[in-house]
Formats: C-alpha cells, structure tokens, sequence
C-alpha cells in the first residue's frame, strides 16, 4: 500500500467518522502456519500480541517473547518499581552522579532531544509535578504545592554524560518519567527480536502504541483510533502495513472532579492536565517516537502540534480537539482537498 493510497483511506474514514469495534482475532490456520495471539497486563497496561508462524513451537516463542520483553522494559523503566533503574534515578540523581545502562542512557538522550525539538512540549521532567497526581484515588496536587515544584519541570535539568552514561538532576526537586516514550520503545523493541526470529507478519501494542510487521497475510491490519468520550467504539479504523501507531489521549488514566475532567498527559508550563485536545494518533516508522510526539502535540494543541508534524519528515497526525472536531497534518489534508 502507498502512502497516497494509505492516506486517501484514512482521510475518507475521517470524513465519515467512522465508527468500529476491533473484532476478537481467533486462532487462523490454512495449512501453512497459524495465528498465535495473547494479551497480558503489563507496563500499567495492557500489551497485546498477534504472530503468524509456521509451526507452534515458533508461534509459541515469539508470542513469549514478545511478553518477556515487555516485561524486562517495565522492570528497567517503571516508576513503581523500587528496583528499577529510573528509580534508582530519582533518587539518587539530585545528589550525585548516577550511572545507568546504555539502554537507558539513549532513551534518555533521545528524549532530552526531543525536548530541545518541541521546545519543551515533551518532557520527562514532568514528574517532578506528576508524581503528586494519583488518578485511583482521585487525588492532585493543589495550586500552590505545583507552584513550587513548578520550575523543577525543565529537561535543561538533567545532565547526561556521554563518556561514562551517568546522570545527574542539576535541582533537588526533579523527577523523572518516561510514560510518554517507553512503550513505545518497548514495542520497537519487540518488533525487533520477531524480526531476528524470522516473524514477517505480526502486530504488538502496548496501550495506545501499536507497532507492525508486514500484512495480515494479504491484507493490511484494521488499527482502531478510540473515540475518547465512549470506551466500547472505535473513533476510526485506519488500514496500515508495516508501519506503526500511537495515540494519547485524556481517557487512558483520569478522574473528574466538580464536572473537570484531571488526566495524565501534564503541559509541563503548567504542571496540569493540557486541555485543548482530547486524542492526538501520530504514524510513522518508529513506535518509539510517535509515543513521545504524540505526547507533545497533545500538549503544544492543535495549529502548533500540526506545524511540528509537518516538519517532521515520514510522520503524519490525526487530532480530536476538544469540540470533537478532526485535524489532520498536510499529507492527510492534501487528499481531502481532492475529495
């Protein structure tokens, strides 16, 4: 499938506003392979797997795989857990020098440069404010407690050091979380070890980040967009191949309160919820930097969100704003000029 073609798909279902469920993929055979499919919760969410193999010892362990992966990044990078390197980070990295696996040390230089590219739009600093908000328990940080911590929310605060992959916060209230990145780097990596195991048709998501391999055997993949104000719909399905997906949006962790609704995805200028927008989907090769451009266009909003996937080169946007009307990056917007 061409981009033309891909784009012309997507944008016809747009104009109609399509609604779908996703259906349950059952296990498939034709003789020559089956389907192997599994979902797990990990991560804070949950992680889904469907392979194509040839034979149920390859199904089997690229589906395992994919978990084990899955749940070595969580290990690596949640915030929850104690052992965790980014743990480790934050509490540590305001009083010295703290070195972290190379692993970790390239997601966090890519995300300090994302940062720099949308002008602070992203940015793991966030937590510095974020960890304060507990959305089980309906509880958020009141107007002068984020006052304070407010300027503790600056990327230019960490320093990273190359040569010995150290890290260290340049002000004693940071805090660091890569929610707005890791799954996505979780689900390239992912693709990854399928690929090294000989998998050429296979789908992975974690939460709002879907990465491809390849068709579905003959035809694309049916990705659904949820539409954010009803939890059972599809906004829309888009077609894809061999590509991936990510979406955020103001429905995946959030209470209301007194008729607002309080969500995950920070504005780091102002240490609360963004609110112009209620779902920003980004496609493009790489699930890792469509989970942290997703994150930065739902905060930039919608004219200064799209000005950055314009300029950005092989990445394409769709954004629900707040009024429920659809927004979409040149490529998008050139087709529906021709219908």
């Amino acid at each position: 499938m061409t981009k033309t073609s891909l784009v012309r798909t997507v944008v016809v279902c747009l104009l109609y506003w399509c609604v779908f469920q996703i259906p349950q993929v059952a296990a498939q055979t034709d003789g020559s392979g089956a389907w192997y499919s599994d979902s797990r919760p990990i991560m804070g969410t949950n992680i889904r797997t469907e392979i194509w193999a040839e034979s149920p010892t390859l199904g089997l362990a690229a589906v395992e795989a994919v978990m084990t992966e899955m749940e070595r990044i969580n290990q690596l990078m949640s915030p929850y857990i104690q052992s965790s390197e980014l743990s480790k980070i934050n509490r540590l990295a305001a009083h010295s020098n703290v070195e972290i696996s190379p692993e970790l040390f390239d997601l966090l230089q890519l995300s300090i440069g994302l940062s720099s590219e949308t002008q602070g739009a992203f940015d793991i600093t966030y937590a510095s404010v974020g960890y304060l908000y507990n959305y089980r328990e309906k509880q958020r940080p009141d107007e002068q407690t984020i006052h304070q911590l407010l300027e503790a929310i600056n990327y230019r605060h960490v320093v990273l050091n190359e040569e010995d992959k150290t890290i260290k916060f340049k002000h004693p209230k940071v805090k660091i979380d890569l929610g707005g990145i890791a799954k996505g780097h979780a689900v390239d990596n992912a693709l990854a070890i399928l690929t090294d195991m000989g998998i050429e048709h296979a789908l992975v998501t974690a939460g709002g980040d879907t990465g491809l391999l390849g068709d579905r055997r003959g035809r694309p993949w049916k990705v659904g967009i949820r539409d954010p104000r009803h939890r059972d719909k599809q906004a829309v399905v888009i077609p894809l191949e061999n590509i991936a997906m990510s979406t955020s949006g103001d429905y995946e962790r959030y209470f209301e309160e007194d008729g607002k609704r309080f969500h995950h995805i920070i504005s780091p200028q102002s240490g609360e919820s963004s609110y112009e927008v209620q779902s920003v989907t980004i496609i493009g090769p790489k699930s890792t930097l469509n989970d942290g451009l997703s994150t930065a266009v739902f905060v930039l909003g919608v004219q200064k969100g799209i000005d950055l996937i314009n300029q950005t080169r092989g990445y394409e946007a769709i954004i629900l704003d707040n009024q429920r009307r659809l927004h979409y990056s040149k490529s998008f917007e050139a087709v529906n000029a021709e219908n």
